[in-house]
C-alpha cells in the first residue's frame, strides 16, 4: 500500500496523539512481504514539512530518511537515487534540488537549468 506524507510525518513527529496512533496502526501492519510504498513526492513533501513546519534539524531529517530507506517494511521509489540525493544534502544541498539533480542525471542529463541561484544547477541568465 502507498503511504501519504501525512502518515509518514505523523509517524515521525507524534504531535497529534490520535493521528500518530492511526499512523502506527498502518505502519505496524506492514512487513517485508507486504511493504508500504513511499514515493519521491512523499519524501520531498515530508522533507519540506519536517523542515518548515516543525523546524527539525537537517541531521535528524537525514537520519530519519536513512531509516526509511533501510526499513524492511517499506519500499521507497528509486532508493539509489534518494541515497545519492541524501549524500548531496549532507554536503549542504537542498533535498529537493539534490533529488532533481540526481533524477536528471539518471535520465541522462548533463546539467539542470534553473532560475534559483542557490540550487547548485546551471543558472539561466
Amino acid at each position: 500500500m502507498g503511504l501519504d506524507s501525512n502518515v509518514v510525518i505523523r509517524y515521525a513527529v507524534r504531535d497529534d496523539e490520535d493521528q500518530a496512533g492511526r499512523a502506527d496502526a498502518v505502519v505496524d501492519g506492514l512487513s517485508a512481504d507486504s511493504p508500504g510504498y513511499v514515493s519521491l513526492v512523499v519524501l520531498t513533501e515530508t522533507w519540506w514539512v519536517l523542515d518548515r513546519a516543525y523546524a527539525i534539524a537537517r541531521d535528524r531529517r537525514l537520519e530519519f530518511f536513512e531509516a526509511l530507506l533501510d526499513a524492511q517494511e517499506l519500499r521507497t521509489e528509486s532508493p539509489d537515487l534518494v541515497r545519492a540525493a541524501l549524500r548531496r544534502t549532507r554536503r549542504g544541498a537542498d533535498f529537493a534540488d539534490a533529488l532533481i539533480t540526481e533524477a536528471s542525471a539518471a535520465a541522462g542529463c548533463t546539467r539542470v537549468m534553473t532560475l534559483d541561484e542557490r540550487a547548485g544547477m546551471t543558472l539561466i541568465t
